[in-house]
């Protein structure tokens, strides 16, 4: 058994679909089926319950799988552990985050890198908390929930959950906009993994009042082309594009926002090279968009 043979277990687990596993890792739908028999017939035991070309965890594999994780994850604080302890620094950091922070915070934060620091790798994360992305495999993980106490975190900003109208629009010389007014207007909105569509959804909970007018756009990039081809107001986090105007969303207490930490494992064995890292982190952000509120 090999650990890439558990690799392939977790991803399978986690997809549900060997084809979507396989999209994941870069492999062959055949190959990776044929990769997990081999483990099977290692272990002798069957992982997966295979009826009618479905693909289901067995009994034993929901038993195994969190073994699996954590086994992963020890190896791989053993290979961080050791090219640490080799050059006394971290060559490659990993960072898990949400789609929109990739591109509006992260993105911008690696071009200020200098070669000295360690290469950014990146995935996303949406709808994950923190924490199982560092499960996945991120040394630095950015969210919005506070993590448990074995996992250290800093903050790193509160985003702004903007409205987006058209230049020609009626509020457009208006600096915000009250979210009971927002909602009788057409809105267009990301789907619920995204941290501005969940933090907008609280925020309307909380005033009982419902949508007039809901549009599902995929990203936040389609939600402003939309709002700029007059279908509504595009509720977003990213920075402006397409000649929109941005108006603060007035919930009652404070403009509607995200906030923002940047969490990793105070058990890592570079801990402290992350921590620095994330206040860094946290420097930009906060000059790119303001510190955090309480």
């Amino acid at each position: 058994m090999e650990l890439r043979h558990l690799r392939y277990f977790i991803a399978t687990a986690d997809d549900g679909t060997v084809s979507g596993a396989a999209a994941r890792l870069h492999v062959t739908q055949p190959g990776l089926s044929r990769q997990l028999r081999q483990l099977e017939q290692h272990l002798g035991v069957a992982l997966f319950d295979r009826e009618g070309g479905r693909l289901s965890l067995s009994r034993t594999g929901r038993a195994l799988l969190p073994l699996a994780r954590d086994l992963l994850e020890r190896a791989d604080a053993f290979r961080v552990a050791a090219t640490f302890q080799a050059h006394g620094r971290l060559d490659r950091i990993t960072i898990g985050a949400p789609t929109v922070t990739l591109t509006e915070v992260v993105a911008p934060f690696i071009v200020t890198l200098e070669p000295e620091d360690p290469i950014a790798a990146v995935f996303e994360t949406d709808a994950r908390d923190p924490v199982e992305a560092l499960r996945r495999g991120a040394d630095l993980a950015i969210g919005t929930a506070r993590p448990q106490a074995r996992y250290l975190s800093s903050a790193l900003a509160v985003l702004p959950v903007w409205a987006y109208a058209p230049a020609g629009h009626r509020w457009a010389a208006r600096a915000r906009v009250p979210l009971e007014e927002l909602l009788a207007e057409p809105v267009i909105a990301l789907p619920q993994t995204f941290t501005s569509r969940q933090a907008l959804e609280v925020a309307v909970a909380a005033t009982g009042a419902t949508y007039a007018s809901l549009l599902e756009a995929a990203n936040g990039t389609v939600a402003q082309a939309l709002a700029a081809s007059g279908r509504g107001i595009a509720i977003v986090s990213d920075d402006p594009r397409f000649g929109l105007v941005p108006l603060a969303i007035d919930t009652g207490e404070r403009p509607l926002s995200i906030r923002m930490l940047a969490v990793w494992d105070g058990q890592h064995p570079a801990a402290a090279t992350i921590g620095d890292f994330a206040q860094r982190l946290g420097v930009f952000v906060r000059e790119r968009y303001g510190a955090p509120q309480s």
